[in-house]
């Protein structure tokens, strides 16, 4: 991982939602959604958090631009210099925060109100910030759309979503995302619902921005491939945790924890010459709301020792290079290197 000061910071973060709650009454459980997970992201870099569905991905990707607020823990996001706890601010603060990080959501079809023109989509976030007059916006939603592959832009400011496919409406999203020029992005698998033929253009595009602009990502996916083509290190997510961390080409090719082994092994080599064995895991993901004791991932783990129920691994670097949560972790195999994503 890099020595540069973060951009970002996640510490300790937790993210409680309570279960049967009543009027008058507290709530006695609730679902672990994301519990004590810390990492941080250098300027102009990209993080790729992976997992299943259900790992707690998205819910940390709302907790670091604030649609959900946290149960617990500090982001710190550096500004001017220094590092300041975004994790609860509130009124004005919130507005100025909101100019330095934005999010690219999964569903183009979801997120684009289909009442709204092109332009006033991508505009309202600097009309919100009272950027510019009407004349400045809509010359900056051109240079946008024109940036994201959307020329000449006058055939398309005034469209409206329907009238657009599903890749020219994650164009616009990304334009609407980079209009005011955040410092940090999440994307919340941006690619997943594209059809295959289009993917690669999008994380293309991304790439490209990303270095034009200095934008920094956390890269949300559960493909592991496509985190390996659009992020420089990975964070592997199971049951709320992050489980391992570390380089994108370390953590892929000499991968520790049991968990991240069974993710790569599900990814078909192209080459007939190699062979990987596939691991299938047992069972089902335990409830969130009913975690585990101890490791989380006992209850389907092949290595499980009666110490992974009575004690949670501390995520942590055991001398292979890189930090993961396993008692038994040890350097597995190198596996055949993964292929990037079609």
């Amino acid at each position: 991982m890099s020595t540069v000061e973060p951009l970002v910071k996640v510490d300790r973060l937790r993210k409680l939602f309570p279960l049967n709650r009543g009027l008058f009454r507290e709530s006695v459980s609730y679902i672990h959604a994301v519990d004590d997970i810390s990492f941080a992201i250098p300027p102009g870099e990209s993080l790729g958090l992976v997992g299943e569905s259900g790992s707690g991905k998205t819910t940390t990707g709302k907790l670091l631009v604030r649609l959900l607020d946290p149960t617990d823990g500090n982001i710190y996001l550096k500004t001017d210099g220094a590092q300041i706890d975004i994790a609860h601010i509130k009124g004005r603060d919130m507005k100025l925060f909101r100019r330095q990080v934005q999010m690219i959501f999964q569903d183009p079809y979801e997120s684009l109100n289909p009442r709204r023109t092109i332009f006033d989509t991508v505009a309202e976030p600097l009309a919100v910030q009272g950027i510019g007059n009407v004349f400045e916006r809509e010359e900056r939603v051109a240079e946008l759309l024109a940036l994201v592959g959307l020329a000449p832009p006058s055939t398309f400011i005034f469209r409206y979503p329907h009238e657009l496919s599903g890749g020219q409406r994650q164009r616009v999203a990304i334009a609407r995302a980079l209009v005011i020029e955040p410092k940090f992005v999440v994307a919340d698998e941006p690619t997943s619902m594209l059809d295959v033929s289009i993917r690669t253009g999008i994380m293309l595009l991304m790439q490209e921005l990303a270095q034009r602009l200095g934008v920094t990502y956390l890269y949300i996916t559960h493909d592991l491939a496509v985190a390996r083509y659009m992020s420089g290190s990975l964070a592997v997510m199971y049951l709320g945790k992050i489980i391992e961390m570390g380089n994108t080409e370390e953590l892929l090719s000499r991968p520790l924890h049991p968990y991240t082994k069974a993710l790569l092994s599900s990814i078909p080599t192209m080459e007939p010459s190699k062979h990987r064995d596939r691991i299938v895991l047992e069972g089902d993901v335990p409830s969130p709301a009913d975690p585990p004791s101890g490791c989380r991932f006992r209850t389907r783990c092949w290595k499980a020792q009666p110490i992974c129920a009575e004690e949670e691994p501390a995520l942590i670097d055991r001398g292979h290079g890189h930090p993961s949560a396993c008692h038994f972790a040890e350097i597995l195999k190198p596996l055949d290197v993964v292929e990037t994503a079609s």
